[in-house]
């Protein structure tokens, strides 16, 4: 897809909508896109109940007789990595826009906020259909947009990501996942933007790029998946295989297995997230997406500084 004035000014206009909510959203010092751990030596300060044993101040703590704790500051400058699963099952939408419009005003939040700073922030992209030969080793296309630095990165990244044509096949999480591991040469942080609806062991593979990042997942969602309006049959295409079947929402047995079945399935893939030790987000179509990932991070934020 060629980007044409028209939807330059488009993404000009989605880069400015969120500039200005979430810098009006979040307020304080920079600490980060999600404050952690951090490799800069801080401050040594008495041991509380729930600190990491592994930040003891042994030193400090044979001179007070008190056990203390050494804290640590959030790098100034950070390489970070999105993840950006684009696949055909992100080509659905029953409220207000699709999921892939949704994902990519992700792309745009997340690369804005954790750009801030100085820091450089690359992505590793896939359409879902058949790779060429240097792409995955999978056989599914992945894109690699290399990490760059400042508001004039995050805006070519966004750009690179509309520019991409649209696949015709099933995506591959695990092959994403493993490809922005082997991106990332030192410690940072990754932002996966995906829907998670993939048979692969995608949670192996995000265990593996959790070892030395800090990860973010951002699933996106939206209602229909998770509750069937009564809207009498529906025929619905599977946009990744192009299979059809009529379903008929009428029958509120079937809306309850359904909505059941979809708990089920949403509750495996917040499992995936929580056995890697990666943070949670999810954003709905039908939702106010920029007020939720402000408040998502300013929560991040709040309980990072009563560590």
């Amino acid at each position: 897809m060629v980007v044409n004035a028209a939807d330059l000014r488009t993404l000009d206009r989605l880069q400015l909508l969120i500039t200005r909510r979430l810098d009006g959203l979040l307020h304080g010092d920079y600490l980060g896109l999600l404050p952690g751990p951090g490799s800069e030596p801080g401050e040594a300060r008495e041991y509380r109940p729930g600190d990491d044993v592994r930040h003891m101040d042994w030193p400090v703590t044979a001179r007070t007789t008190l056990p203390h704790v050494r804290t640590t500051v959030a790098d100034r400058e950070l390489e970070a990595w999105l993840a950006v699963d684009l696949s055909p099952s992100l080509d659905f939408g029953t409220v207000g826009m699709l999921k892939r419009e949704l994902a990519v005003n992700a792309v745009a939040a997340f690369s804005y906020l954790a750009g801030r700073g100085g820091n450089r922030v690359g992505a590793v992209v896939t359409e879902g259909g058949p790779a060429e030969p240097t792409y995955g080793s999978a056989g599914v296309a992945v894109r690699t947009i290399p990490p760059r630095p400042g508001r004039a990165g995050s805006r070519s990244l966004l750009r690179a990501v509309t520019e991409l044509p649209r696949g015709t096949g099933p995506g591959n999480l695990p092959e994403l996942l493993d490809t922005t591991r082997r991106h990332t040469r030192r410690r940072g942080m990754a932002v996966v933007v995906s829907d998670f609806i993939d048979e692969g062991d995608w949670p192996r593979e995000l265990r593996r790029l959790s070892v030395r990042q800090q990860v973010l997942c951002v699933e996106i969602v939206d209602p229909a998946e998770l509750k069937l309006p009564d809207v009498g049959v529906l025929d619905l295409i599977d946009p990744e295989t192009g299979d059809h079947v009529e379903v008929q929402t009428g029958n509120a047995r079937f809306r309850a297995r359904y909505e059941a079945a979809a708990a089920e399935q949403r509750e495996r893939i917040a499992a995936g997230i929580r056995g890697a030790g990666a943070s949670h987000l999810r954003l709905s179509t039908g939702a106010d997406w920029l007020r939720d990932i402000a408040a998502f991070v300013a929560e991040r934020r709040h309980l990072a500084a009563y560590r």
